[in-house]
Order: structure tokens, then sequence, then C-alpha cells
């Protein structure tokens, strides 16, 4: 039988042994731990800023570009540093100091719409050199799900006013309420709509058969055939002024025809000249005023003239106006007439030569 100091070292030795196996396998955790790189290993520290620590707690992952690369070890409220006070102090492997840079921002994000909050580096648009350790990152606000809910609130609110109003509008239109609500439940209304249906099915169906002018139009051979000897002739007409043919064809590409519009053109241009110059007949008569002048007073004097025979004055006036006078004047004309009528005939009797010898 063991004695009892036998009893109690074997004891101590069990208890050695199971204090140094706890010790081996905390430092073999620690050794294998993704997210600190080991107890051993280098590490750096860096610092950033924001208005809401938004769920985040210490211990909680550091990620780049979503791979781990560290630990949140602190966070504090920095009053002075309004308005982002909450100090987020970041402890990051070494090894993954070349993928930072001094220009590198850091936001707060969520794994998924429930899950726990982390910090997150972006280096995507990044150029500057590696941060010094301590160094501060600058912070971008990353939308959270409490802000997403808040934003959301007064779409929710919209969409819920919306729904209130196409509930009344439907209960307006079950109502026969309105031009829609009467088109959608007046049974009238569907007749009348009924009945011109059936009357632009009954015109349509004439149209189909050629009845009517709008049949006939699209259903006539005669008329399609017309029309098409009328596209034929405008075709013959086009191409002959194409070819030069005819007046108008020569008017299009004869060059002498051409040349004479043109110097006819010129021609007058240069008599519209002439005349705005005041050259000329015509010329004179638009710019000359005294030339003007002498007009009026041509026609003025004509149309005292015109007005004094029409009155009867004088020996033309008479002749107009004076009755007896134009007879008598007829007469003697008459009886001039009669006269060399009768010389004529009888020339010796009016005629007659004495020849006198000395």
């Amino acid at each position: 039988m063991p004695s009892r100091k036998e009893i109690q070292w074997s004891q101590l030795k069990v208890g050695a042994l199971v204090l140094a196996a706890m010790a081996i396998l905390v430092l073999l955790i620690f050794l294998m731990s993704g997210s600190t790189g080991g107890i051993f290993a280098r590490k750096i520290v860096l610092r950033s800023y924001f208005d809401n620590a938004s769920g985040l707690k210490t211990g909680a992952p550091v990620t780049l570009e979503g791979v781990t690369i560290g630990n949140v070890t602190a966070m504090h409220v920095v009053p002075n540093r309004n308005p982002t006070p909450v100090e987020v102090i970041m402890s990051v492997g070494y090894e993954y100091l070349s993928d930072l840079h001094t220009d590198s921002t850091t936001s707060i994000a969520q794994a998924g719409v429930l899950g726990d909050s982390y910090v997150d580096i972006d280096s995507t648009h990044s150029s500057g050199p590696a941060p010094a350790n301590n160094a501060e990152l600058n912070a971008t606000q990353a939308p959270n799900i409490q802000s997403v809910i808040s934003s959301s609130q007064s779409g929710i609110v919209e969409v819920t006013s919306l729904m209130r109003k196409i509930s009344l509008l439907v209960d307006t239109l079950n109502s026969q309420k309105g031009t829609v609500g009467e088109l959608i439940n007046n049974p009238a209304f569907y007749a009348k709509i009924l009945h011109i249906t059936e009357n632009l099915e009954k015109i349509t169906t004439q149209i189909s058969q050629g009845q009517g002018t709008v049949g006939k139009l699209l259903n006539d051979q005669a008329l399609y055939t017309h029309a098409n000897s009328a596209l034929e002739h405008l075709d013959n007409v086009t191409s002959a002024l194409d070819e030069g043919k005819g007046s108008a064809g020569k008017l299009l590409h004869d060059e002498t025809l051409y040349n004479n519009l043109n110097a006819t053109v010129a021609n007058l241009n240069q008599l519209t000249a002439e005349i705005n110059a005041g050259k000329g007949s015509i010329g004179k008569l638009a710019k000359d005023p005294a030339f003007a002048r002498k007009l009026d007073d041509t026609v003025t004097h004509l149309d005292s003239l015109l007005t004094s025979v029409d009155e009867g004055n004088g020996t033309l006036g008479q002749l107009v106006k004076n009755r007896t006078l134009y007879d008598s004047t007829d007469k003697t004309m008459d009886e001039a007439h009669q006269l060399l009528k009768a010389i004529r005939e009888d020339p010796k009797k009016y005629f007659v030569i004495r020849l006198k010898l000395f």
C-alpha cells in the first residue's frame, strides 16, 4: 500500500502535467489565430475617428478589402474631435503594411443585415506611402442599418399616402363619380360604345367589300390601273426632264439657255440700277421731280381738255356734244361723197378745158 507521501507526489505530478498542457493549448491558440497573426507576430497601431461607433466592439475584426488583418483594441470618446469624437484604435499585422497607404480610408461596416460591426480599410484608389505606427487613417461614413431605416421612413410615409389616394380613387370609380367612373359603371355609356363599335365594324366591312368611295379607292382595280398609269406618265416626264428633252428639260440642262437667262437677269439688274440712278426716261420719271411735275401738268391739261370736250366747249366739244353740228357735218360729208362719185362717172361735165390761140 503506497504511503501518503507517494500519493501527494503523484497528485502533484498530475496537476503539473495538466497546467503544462493548458499552457501549451493557450499558446497554440494564439499562434494559430488568423485575426491576430499569433501572439509573437509584429503589429502596428492605427487609429481613425468616427461620428458614431455603430455597434462596434473591442476585439472586432479589421479587414482590408474583406481580408482580416487585425483587431480593434480600444475605443474612446474624444470630445474635442467633434464632429467625429469616437476614436477607434486598431492593431494590424505588420506583414500587411505594404498594402496600406497614408491615404487609405476606413469605414464601419456590418456583416449582413443583422451581423456584427467591423472596421474595413479601403486601399483601392490609394497611392501614398505606408503609414507609420500610430498613424491616423481618414474615416468615411458608410450607411448602416439605422441610417437606411431612417432615410427610408419618409419613403414609407409617401407610399402609405399614395396607397390611401389609390384606395380613395378606386372607391370613387366604384361609386360612378367622375368621367372614368361613368365610363366604367354607366350601362348607357357602355351601350353607346358598343353601338359605335358595331358601326365601325359595318364601315370596315363595306370598305373591305369595295363599297363606297373609300372602298372603291382601296379595291377598284380600274382606279389602281389609272393611278399606276399616272405614275408611269409622271416617271416618263421626270425621265424626259432628266434627259434634257422638251422646253422644261432644256431649261434644266441647256447651258446656252442658262447663259441667256443669266444675261437677261444681268441686263434687268442693270436696267433697274439705271432707273434707280435716275438715268433714261423711266429713270427720270421715277427720280426727276421736274419731269414728274411736267408729267403732272400734262396730265392736268389733258384732263382739263377732256373736261371741256365733255362739257361741249370748243369745236371738238361741239362736234362731240352738238347733235346739229354732227348732223350738218355728216350731211356735208355725204354730199361730198356724192359729188366725188358724180365726178368719177362724168368728169367732162364738171371739168372743161378751153384752149385759146393767139
